[in-house]
């Protein structure tokens, strides 16, 4: 058994019919693209947060979804740095099985949570075009904020499984700690995962996808060029939502379902299992990008926060910190 900060450490052991793919120790490139995500992410979202509570004067419901994405973010920015640390010590674990659960536990929610508010404002945007007389576009206040909460409910419930299982695996005398392994037989908790990732990107995407067309089709009918305006403004506010989805989610459930996929109906390949899977790995860097690239949504879907970071003089210095 590995030793853990000088505790004996309780290990899943499930084996597979391949060998675990694992970084060289210390010497892939992982560590530098996440401490690049926080060093661009954690300046835009703090002043995010703070115009969010400080200097928004006048709230309205796609305010609240948008502070809300602020707060998922806050939970990658907290757990992220245990995995920079985890990979600069060639995917060695040493924080113990309970921190394991906590910290795959937060980044799934991120994740999530994330996603869900990411659709929301999209649909928010949608339906205030599209679809102005809709209950959803005169959705009050309290409205949005049981929604909020309601979403974080179900974000969190979906993700409970992780906190029940035993995250920690061996691998020969490394401590790895992934919520994605490589089992012969899927514990029942972890399929919940496994089907929430994927379920959780296609459905958003393709309503992010049929609200892009939507918007894109209703400005075309329209003359009048004060809504022109109006609907140029929504469409670029969901187009940057999808992009943002698209390049931050979509590589890791693609690369995923071909691990499973070499998985299942090529068991003895397992060279080319090793390769899919540690592209994968490298593609759930692209997952953390969401935390750097959210500003971007909250300037292109308020034009309350456009117009207090101008005043403010810091959309330059949140947009460059970006770039």
């Amino acid at each position: 058994m590995a030793l853990v900060t000088g505790t004996p450490t309780v290990v899943n052991e499930t084996s597979t019919h391949c060998p675990s793919a694992r970084e060289d120790a210390g010497t892939g490139f992982l560590p530098v693209i996440m401490i690049i995500e926080i060093i661009v992410g954690l300046p835009g979202n703090i002043i995010a947060l703070w115009i969010f509570l400080f200097r928004m004067k006048f709230w309205k419901p796609h305010i609240i979804f948008l502070l809300n994405l602020v707060l998922a973010d806050l939970l990658l920015l907290i757990s992220v740095p245990f995995r920079i640390h985890t990979h600069m010590q060639g995917e060695y674990w040493v924080f113990g099985e309970v921190w394991c659960r906590i910290n795959l536990f937060m980044l799934a929610v991120n994740r999530s949570s994330s996603i869900a508010f990411m659709t929301v404002v999209a649909l928010d945007r949608y339906f205030k075009v599209i679809h102005p007389h809709h209950w959803i576009s005169k959705m009050t206040m309290t409205h949005a904020a049981w929604l909020a909460g309601l979403t974080w409910v179900a974000v969190i419930a979906l993700r409970i499984p992780l906190l029940t299982t035993n995250l920690l695996h061996q691998d020969g005398n490394i401590s790895q700690c992934r919520s994605f392994n490589f089992y012969k037989v899927i514990p029942p908790e972890v399929m919940v995962h496994y089907v929430a990732f994927v379920a959780e990107f296609f459905l958003p995407w393709f309503l992010l996808l049929f609200s892009s067309a939507r918007i894109a089709c209703y400005l075309n009918q329209q003359k009048q060029k004060e809504m022109q305006k109006r609907v140029r403004r929504a469409i670029r506010a969901v187009a940057v939502i999808s992009l943002v989805f698209t390049v931050c989610f979509m590589p890791s459930v693609i690369t995923g379902l071909v691990g499973l996929s070499i998985k299942y109906l090529y068991p003895t390949e397992c060279e080319i299992y090793q390769r899919s899977t540690q592209l994968f790995m490298t593609c759930i860097s692209f997952t953390y990008l969401n935390s750097a690239s959210d500003p971007f949504i909250y300037f292109y879907s308020s034009s309350m926060f456009r117009n207090i970071l101008r005043r403010s003089n810091l959309e330059s210095t949140i947009f460059t910190s970006e770039m």
